[in-house]
């Protein structure tokens, strides 16, 4: 009998359609609902797509999965509330965020804070969330969750998967007859089959594997879905190119990444007209093709990219685009950009078109905070500057240094695309739309901490809409008890003070805008939750604790009404 290795996953829902992911362990044919499709293989692994149409709008499906008539879904002892699909209404909107989720297992030590064991990654505010759910009713859940980065940590893999990497290249070793490459450490997985390891290790436990089942998820890589500082500097490109490993590490991230994560960001319309999924499904094994794909959208030359992983989808009222902040850098210094041109074209138009359309809420998603607090917004402005020769030859050197190290990789270190960026929400939310958005939401994760800044702009620009910049992170992977204390001597006023003094001496511009930290920072692995309904707009973000006995919970890190001054 077949059977599931992953999956189902909901992925892609609108008002009439949803896709449904899944990953088996021979080549089969998937059924949901009358609607079914075969696997496509690469590297010898199985997944298919289920692309399910005709459902009602606002409607609540309840559904299982058949391969060869037998149903493989929900297990047969199963104890979780049915999987459902929920179809787009015009009713409220609930969003989950978050970025940074680690793997390591949900039982002590791991469960644990860092603080009290070095193996401690505390506990995950996704599965309390999903265990939390079980007890509600259906309509409570969430329509969405936006998964911001670091869905797993291709440099920093868990215990179970280090042990699997140390065994399976001692003996490729062995049987080559020849010495272990060094240079790849051994927490870092390598080509296909180990990235495959971790998506499984991540989002098979049973609790995360039925939350899958019943919400539906976007998702964006950050630099650790494939090593850490991915793409932030033309150096470092120059540089990682050299290793021997690299070309097999990158194309084994893009692969799984796109089987994994991206093809179900897409609309069943978009899917048909990529024509990927179609290519694969007719290939005995579709290896070389996405190898040739990843190469391409690497592209090895100075400048990544070539494939646009950004995305759009339109929920109600509300319309979220998600922009890749990660392989679609330019990079030469003087040029630098998060996206190029054609690709911040798309993202605009995408934005203006659900403004034409009537939406009364934008979010727009992107792994990294695009307004960060404290002294981190001018030390940021201060290093691109420094790295593209303010302070001449030395200046560029050691600008790079203290970009690598510290991270230094946020909107405000890509001054162009930061000016970008504040044009178009100004464009957007400005007096002159005839209908602006009540509410313009920039989620973001990465740096560790979550919190909330509302973006004041100055009279003279004539914002309608309330703009906010809400981050959470992390999901599952809080920060070292000196990392914690960094962060917070880095967003303190003496911070600021140093961060603006950095930016004045490089001659690197001063926004016009002005935020604070109106709630946080908050350091637990937290969940946030965004809700929409009418003109109104709520965030809460809530922390995952444990009880004495050991059971997990969400309790409020603070609330925020999008609407309040």
């Amino acid at each position: 009998m077949v059977e599931l290795i992953l999956g189902p996953m909901l992925r892609h829902v609108d008002r009439s359609s949803a896709t449904i992911w899944f990953e088996t362990d021979r080549p089969c044919v998937v059924e949901v609902l009358g609607h079914d499709a075969k696997t496509f293989t690469v590297e010898g692994h199985h997944f298919a797509l289920v692309i399910v149409e005709g459902l009602q709008a606002g409607s609540c499906t309840e559904y299982d999965v058949r391969i060869d008539g037998a149903v493989v879904w929900p297990p047969a002892d199963s104890t979780f509330p049915p999987s459902v699909i929920r179809t787009v209404g015009d009713g409220p909107v609930g969003m989950l965020f978050g970025s940074c989720r680690t793997a390591a297992p949900h039982e002590p030590p791991y469960t644990l804070e860092f603080a009290l064991d070095p193996q401690g990654r505390g506990y995950d505010a996704l599965r309390a969330h999903a265990m939390r759910m079980m007890q509600q009713p259906v309509e409570q859940w969430p329509h969405i969750a936006v998964m911001l980065g670091d869905q797993i940590y291709a440099d920093d893999s868990s215990p179970v998967t280090r042990q699997r990497i140390a065994q399976k290249r001692t003996t490729q070793t062995v049987e080559a007859g020849t010495s272990r490459d060094e240079s790849l450490a051994p927490e870092v997985v390598h080509g296909f089959e180990e990235y495959c390891w971790l998506y499984h290790e991540s989002w098979s436990p049973d609790v995360e594997r039925w939350f899958f089942s019943v919400v539906p998820t976007a998702m964006i890589f950050d630099d650790h879905d494939m090593i850490d500082d991915w793409n932030i500097s033309d150096s470092w490109v120059r540089e990682i190119r050299q290793q021997s490993w690299w070309e097999d590490h990158v194309v084994g991230g893009l692969a799984t990444y796109w089987i994994y994560q991206h093809l179900g960001n897409l609309s069943p319309a978009e899917i048909r007209s990529q024509g990927m999924l179609a290519a694969l499904m007719e290939m005995d094994d579709g290896c070389q093709y996405l190898r040739s794909w990843a190469l391409q959208s690497e592209e090895f030359t100075p400048v990544p990219g070539g494939y646009r992983f950004s995305f759009a989808r339109r929920l109600g009222e509300v319309m979220l685009v998600v922009i890749d902040a990660r392989n679609g850098r330019v990079l030469q210094p003087g040029h630098r950009a998060m996206v190029d041109a054609d690709e911040w074209a798309w993202i605009v138009e995408q934005c203006q078109a659900a403004l034409i359309d009537g939406a009364r809420h934008m979010v727009i998603g992107t792994s990294l905070p695009v307004f960060t607090p404290g002294g981190i917004d001018g030390l940021q402005r201060w290093n691109e500057r420094a790295c593209d020769g303010a302070w001449g030859r030395p200046g560029v050197w050691f600008g790079e240094k203290v970009r690598r190290g510290l991270d230094l990789e946020d909107w405000p270190a890509f001054a162009r695309s930061f000016q970008a960026f504040v044009e178009l929400l100004a464009d957007l939310g400005g007096s002159h739309q005839p209908s602006p958005p009540s509410t313009i939401a920039v989620l973001s994760g990465d740096i560790h901490f979550s919190f909330h800044a509302r973006i004041h702009f100055p009279p003279s620009m004539a914002i309608a809409s309330n703009v906010h910049q809400l981050v959470n992170s992390p999901i599952r992977n809080a920060l070292r008890p000196f990392e914690r204390a960094a962060m917070r001597v880095a967003m303190s006023r003496t911070g600021k003070v140093i961060g603006g003094s950095l930016r004045r001496l490089s001659g690197g511009r001063r926004t016009p805008l002005r935020w604070t930290l109106d709630h946080g920072p908050v350091f637990d692995n937290c969940l946030g939750l965004l809700t929409f309904q009418g003109e109104a707009g709520t965030m809460r973000l809530e922390r995952a604790t444990v009880d004495g006995d050991g059971t997990p919970h969400l309790e409020i890190a603070f609330d925020v009404d999008l609407l309040a001054d």
